[in-house]
């Protein structure tokens, strides 16, 4: 999936898209997802400025982007749906992720019922699990 795909399934643009690419895709098991950090992420220069670290928070938005991902590609009805987040369980951040690191974002279906789509996500850097979730995303009612 190129990135021209990316920006049809996810409302998301520069500087808050963070899914490069899509490696791997399994309808309705698995996806993985690669963000790519280069020092030219606007939050390295405030995060830290002489120890530049990804927030974890955006590590997160990272996972559930490519959550969001798979919900569509799984369930093509869902293309123009607005989907959030509802839920985030059982996080563990194991080491920080720098400029240069390529995060590989793995996220499975754990269950999926009615307008929620739980996922286990895992991101990883050279081969390392750096952080790990339960996601929970919500398929956002029309609200007009």
């Amino acid at each position: 999936m190129d990135i021209k795909e990316i920006f049809e399934l996810l409302p998301h643009r520069f500087p808050f898209l963070l899914v490069d690419r899509i490696k791997e895709f399994s309808k309705g098991e698995y996806i993985v997802c690669i963000k790519n950090c280069t020092i030219n992420e606007p939050f390295f220069q405030g995060h830290f400025p002489n120890e530049p670290i990804m927030p974890g928070v955006l590590i997160l938005e990272a996972m559930a982007q490519a959550g969001i991902l798979f919900a569509k590609k799984t369930d093509p009805a869902l293309k123009d749906a607005l989907m959030v987040f509802a839920g985030i369980d059982r996080v563990k951040f194991r080491r920080p992720v720098c400029p240069g690191d390529q995060l590989e974002l793995r996220l499975s279906l754990i269950k999926q019922k009615a307008l929620i789509w739980k996922m286990k996500g895992e991101a990883i850097v050279d081969g390392n699990i750096v952080t790990e979730a339960e996601l929970m995303a919500a398929i956002q009612k029309d609200r007009s």
